[in-house]
Parts: C-alpha cells; structure tokens; sequence
C-alpha cells in the first residue's frame, strides 16, 4: 500500500506518522511544496494522502501559487475515493476542498490544550473512544474551518475552538492538531515560529511551558498509531 504526503516548510514531516508507516511497510512518497522541482503522483498510483501543516493559510495563493494545484490534487483524491488525512493547515485545506470556509479564529492556540468528544463523535466508536477521557493534545494554529456541508460532522471540540476535528467518511479526516508531533518537532516548530507566541493569552503557552510538557507526547503518538491502523488499514 502506498501513501503519499504534501509537505508545505521543512519542519513540518511526518513526525512519527514516519517511523509507524516504516514500521509497518507501507511504501512512503512525498510532494515538498518547498523544493523548486515538487511533482504529484498519479492518483491512481497512490493508495491514501496526508496532508501536513505549515505557517501558511489556505487562501494564499497570491504568496504560494501551488496552494491552487495542490487544492485540484486534493479534490481529484476525494473524487477518487483515496484516503485522505489532514492534519491542521492539511485539514484547513481538506475543509475548503469539500466546500467549507476556514477564517481567523477568536484566539490562536498555541501549546498543550485538551480536546472533548462531540456528541455526534459517538457515531464513529473508535474515534470516540480514543478521545473519551479528554487527552491533553498539541496545537499550533491561529485560523479555524467550519464543517462541510455535506453530511460531515464535528468530532471533537477544545475550550478556545468548537471545531477541532472532522469526519467526511471513513475515508477522509480532518485532525486541527498534532499527534503527529516529536520532541524535535516540537524544538522545531519553536524554532521557526517562535514570533506567534506574541502576544500570550489563555490559549497561547509561552515556550517554557510547552517544553514543559513533552511527556505527552508519547500518548499523544500512541493515539496517532491507532488512527493510522483504523483508517488505513479497513475497507
């Protein structure tokens, strides 16, 4: 089975969504929008999508050009019934393919957060049951989507966003935040984007903080794990 990713800034991989595909023997390729020569596969050759974060937002073609041809790619997957996850600016772009809006939200939500199960979780039971005790997640985000109107639904919520996952089909989902995350992703995500940690508010940790608490993390790739066998590995 092959899976191929959209990458948009070199800190932004993978993570440990690498290491559990290797462990498991897919076949991995990738299109890197920050290298001059990124190419798309065939749709036909690849098996699911998963498309990463990154600082840009889903509407700025005028500053990266590619966002139009990687919003067709999107679109020509869904249509061919591929798996697709997005994972934050990735689920942000999944959302606009399916014909939702994505905007500013009230407040960014920079750190360790926890995220809540919506009622209509309940309708996908592994979903929700990986989220019923309220797991303490990381986000790194400013903008947020709305659900699409076409049968989708919210899966789960936090205290400054009620939109922080959704489910299209078994197929296609939308993750705001990182499970994905590494301690060096993490480093690295502060790194290159220390500056949105200004100014600080009830759901913008400062660093000290977010460094804090990398024990997370573990779990946070645990839960990952378990998405990754559900959604790849059914139907």
């Amino acid at each position: 089975m092959k899976v191929h990713y959209l990458q948009h800034v070199p800190f932004e991989g993978l993570g440990y969504i690498e290491t559990w595909l290797k462990e498991n023997d897919f076949r991995i390729s990738a299109t890197r929008f920050y290298e001059p020569a990124h190419y798309f596969p065939e749709v036909e050759e690849i098996d699911a999508l998963i498309i990463m974060g990154g600082p840009m937002g889903v509407y700025d073609e005028h500053k990266y050009p590619w966002l139009h041809e990687e919003k067709v790619f999107i679109e020509d997957c869904i249509r061919a019934g591929k798996k697709v996850l997005g994972i934050c600016l990735g689920a942000q772009l999944l959302a606009v393919c399916l014909g939702a809006n994505v905007y500013t939200a009230n407040s960014k939500e920079l750190g360790w957060f926890r995220v809540a199960p919506t009622e209509m979780s309940k309708k996908v039971s592994w979903f929700y049951r990986l989220f019923q005790d309220h797991p303490m997640v990381f986000h790194w985000h400013g903008d947020k989507f709305e659900i699409p109107y076409d049968g989708s639904f919210s899966l789960l919520s936090s205290e400054a966003n009620n939109n922080q996952a959704f489910f299209h089909s078994e197929n296609v989902i939308g993750l705001q935040f990182h499970l994905e995350i590494t301690e060096d992703g993490v480093r690295d995500m502060l790194q290159h984007c220390r500056k949105d940690l200004a100014p600080s508010s009830d759901f913008v940790q400062p660093e000290q903080t977010i460094l804090e608490h990398l024990d997370h993390i573990k779990k946070l790739n645990g839960t990952m794990a378990e998405i990754l066998q559900t959604w790849l590995c059914r139907g």
